[in-house]
């Protein structure tokens, strides 16, 4: 659309690019214009959100009245770094707090909101006058330099532009990406990949070298650390406890044998007195038997 867009000098001598009346819903696709453009006409379009991703610093002027804008983007200044000139007539603007991202562009001297709602807010001018220093014409009315001390000392908004000059995700044609690339995580050292493999190399169980997989995909060395430092404990408490049932086991065989010791040291017979002599003429045993037998015959 835009190589197919009639493109001129205006009456003021600046090279411009007219896209009125194509009922375009989204301000894209500007960067393809190669900052050739001092100014860009996108009036009578269905437009809901200024906004832009592309840098555009030879743009001096934007037009974009009779759409539908609602809301205005931040970081304005970064793709408008130069703009003086900005036409939001007859759009959709009901509040002061959606015209706060203006005051990103501090460069505008022209500003028209004339047909928005919000020009019937209190202190409209003023709000606008002290956020914009460099302001000179508001709504086709001429900026006093009395109007602006008023609304300067009224609302002291000087912090206002440093609100807006946040980072954002603007697209310059030709330039690398805005955002640093984080820097590659370091790899394992050499002591740490030694206790990776004692790690895996001592792991009980498939799911414990599952936990240490995913440790050392993510990174998580300290873990594997861990691992590896209970794996050492668990093998230095396993002879204590062996000594211990070994003491325990002992315990009961010992006692045996002191109860078989004690079983077996029985007392010594006692001595039997030696028999006394049979007195004399008296029978012996041999002798009385045959006398008994004829006594019972």
């Amino acid at each position: 659309m835009i190589a197919r867009s009639p493109a001129f000098l205006n009456p003021l001598k600046d090279r411009e690019l007219d896209l009125r009346g194509n009922k375009i819903a989204v301000i894209e696709n500007l960067a393809s214009t190669q900052n050739q453009f001092d100014s860009i006409d996108i009036s009578d379009n269905e437009i809901r959100k200024l906004e832009c991703l592309a840098v555009l610093p030879r743009l001096k002027m934007l037009l974009l009245s009779n759409n539908r804008i609602n809301r205005i983007a931040d970081g304005l200044g970064r793709a408008f770094p130069n703009i003086e000139t900005l036409v939001l007539t007859n759009n959709q603007l009901t509040t002061l707090k959606e015209l706060e991202p203006l005051a990103g562009m501090p460069s505008i001297t022209m500003l028209s909101l004339n047909d928005n709602l919000v020009t019937k807010q209190p202190n409209y001018r003023a709000f606008l006058i002290s956020m914009l220093p460099k302001l000179k014409t508001l709504d086709y009315k001429k900026v006093k330099p009395v109007e602006r001390e008023a609304a300067e000392a009224k609302y002291r908004v000087g912090n206002m532009s440093n609100k807006a000059q946040k980072p954002t995700n603007t697209f310059e044609p030709g330039a690398g990406s805005a955002a640093p690339a984080a820097p590659p995580k370091a790899g394992p050292t050499q002591e740490q990949i030694a206790q990776i493999k004692q790690a895996i190399a001592g792991a009980a169980s498939f799911e414990e070298v599952e936990k240490l997989e995913k440790a050392l995909k993510a990174g998580d060395y300290d873990y594997i650390a861990q691992h590896l430092a209970a794996q050492k404990g668990g093998k230095d408490t396993a002879p204590a406890a062996s000594e211990e049932a070994t003491e325990a086991d002992a315990a009961p065989a010992s006692e045996a044998d002191d109860t078989d010791m004690v079983t077996d040291e029985q007392p010594a017979p006692t001595p039997m007195a030696p028999a006394e002599p049979a007195p004399a003429g008296a029978p012996s045993a041999e002798q009385a038997e045959p006398t008994a037998a004829m006594d019972t015959g």
